[in-house]
């Protein structure tokens, strides 16, 4: 579980979080809904312990991640806004670097990158050298990562973009096998078709603050229109 705890961050004059709270839950997707510059990506950042912060706390499975940002990453996955591949390593020497960091070897590291590699679709690139790669394969090999240590929580921003249909859908398939298996997902998102598709709870922000939370139909439905995106835009406006 996370547990955001009234927390703000700012940059200079820009506020870009502000007194923000919020909880998201195991076995459930919980999605940050905002247009660019709402504070999304600097919440999730804050998240991962790779911002401090201003005031408030960050509660990871009873863990305070900016008192304990070791302990806390060792329950956490993380997919960032700025992959960070490198260039000169295949798609397996990505994973099974990444798997070794989290402390997983021999034949338990082997089948985890069988796992991602077949769950990610990646077979075809699974031995190419990441550089030339296009954004869509960029991004599964950051996604796959991500869950390779089989996480507790894993902090997605905007895991979609780059990919195709089809590989939209192995990822909501995954990811939906992920929460049945009691994982805490945060993601950020604003295509307002997957929120309302995957999404348990929904945190609409705006300007760094919380404007409205809820499951997609009650936001809906306390808004009293007809769909997810009429409602955000009431809320935030």
């Amino acid at each position: 579980m996370l547990e955001i705890k009234k927390i703000s961050k700012s940059y200079g004059e820009v506020k870009a979080v502000q007194s923000l709270s919020f909880t998201a839950h195991e076995g459930q997707i919980t999605t940050l809904l905002g247009a660019n510059g709402c504070g999304k990506t600097t919440t999730l950042r804050a998240i991962a312990g790779l911002i401090p912060l201003d005031q408030g706390s960050i509660i990871l499975n009873g863990i305070n991640v900016h008192e304990h940002t070791i302990e806390a990453r060792q329950h956490l996955g993380i997919f960032p806004d700025i992959f960070g591949l490198y260039p000169r390593l295949t798609t397996i020497e990505h994973l099974e670097y990444f798997g070794k960091l989290h402390g997983l070897k021999g034949h338990i590291l082997d089948k985890a990158v069988k796992n991602t590699v077949e769950i990610l679709n990646m077979s075809d690139i699974a031995d190419r050298r990441t550089e030339g790669f296009s954004q869509g394969q960029r991004m599964k090999v950051a996604l796959g990562r991500s869950f390779i240590h089989s996480p507790k929580v894993l902090v997605l921003d905007e895991p979609t973009r780059g990919l195709d249909i089809f590989n939209v859908r192995l990822l909501r398939d995954h990811l939906r096998k992920l929460t049945k298996e009691g994982v805490c997902i945060l993601m950020s998102c604003h295509v307002m078709a997957e929120v309302e598709d995957l999404s348990d709870k929904v945190v609409c922000m705006a300007d760094g603050k919380k404007k409205a939370t809820g499951s997609p139909a009650e936001l809906i439905e306390r808004a009293g229109t007809d769909n997810l995106e009429d409602a955000f835009v009431q809320y935030v406006s």
